[in-house]
């Protein structure tokens, strides 16, 4: 794969990329936020806004407003340094940066991390898993998954945080040597998913471990958790 000294892989079709929202809605409507099945919808005095964070990705929002004001681009670029950068309103600008000022200046050509699954259902640690295949190959950036914490740089966390899990990510976070990063990868990471509220978990890492990077999606594609790493260590990453 050339990317990212080329072109990025084509998508496939069915693949839904950061939300664009435009138009206007239709007055007291509100289908939007009803639809959604994570509440990840707000409806504002300017429009409805969504918050990428919460999103699974399922499109239920467009399929159900009237005036076609939410629809789902194809830019693979969704994740964010700071987690209120990843709620999208009318004319948002392009995707905020992922640039982690602490991870440029110790970890830009060598990231080891450790994944920790925290509940998660395993459709974000296989696409995150993924990345390490020949095909992706991030180890050609440095970037490495490792056994221990102790080898680590940091943590790439996946799942809601469970309550049977909350104990052991705190014991992992610590192992980790300082200076440390954590990133949150996927919806449940973000914002506890689907099973945000629930008793049982901790509606995302950030309730446990402060958090760096979030990389939004349900679960994220591999190519928007390498392009979110890249961007997160200050490599070069040109638009195609």
């Amino acid at each position: 794969m050339r990317f990212p000294a080329g072109p990025a892989p084509e998508m496939p079709d069915r693949f839904a990329g950061r939300p664009v929202i435009e138009g206007d809605c239709l007055e007291g409507c509100g289908a939007c936020r009803d639809a959604c099945p994570v509440g990840a919808i707000r409806i504002e005095k300017s429009g409805p806004s969504l918050d990428t964070g919460l999103c699974l990705f399922c499109r239920a929002c467009a399929q159900a407003c009237p005036k076609g004001v939410i629809r789902f681009g194809t830019s693979h670029r969704l994740a964010a340094a700071r987690r209120e950068d990843l709620v999208i309103g009318a004319g948002s600008g392009p995707q905020a940066p992922a640039l982690s000022p602490v991870a440029k200046k110790f970890f830009s050509r060598s990231l080891k991390l450790r994944q920790v699954s925290a509940g998660g259902c395993n459709a974000c640690e296989a696409d995150a898993n993924v990345l390490g295949t020949p095909a992706w190959d991030m180890g050609r950036f440095g970037i490495q998954f490792v056994a221990s914490p102790r080898h680590a740089d940091g943590l790439l966390i996946t799942g809601p945080v469970t309550e049977n899990m909350a104990l052991a990510l705190q014991k992992t976070y610590e192992a980790v040597p300082e200076p440390r990063i954590v990133i949150a990868c996927g919806s449940c990471a973000i914002g506890g998913g689907p099973f945000s509220g629930h008793p049982e978990v901790k509606n995302g890492a950030a309730a446990l471990v402060p958090v760096d990077l979030f990389i939004p999606g349900c679960p994220p594609h591999p190519l928007t958790t390498l392009d979110a790493l890249l961007r997160f260590l200050g490599r070069p990453v040109p638009d195609f």
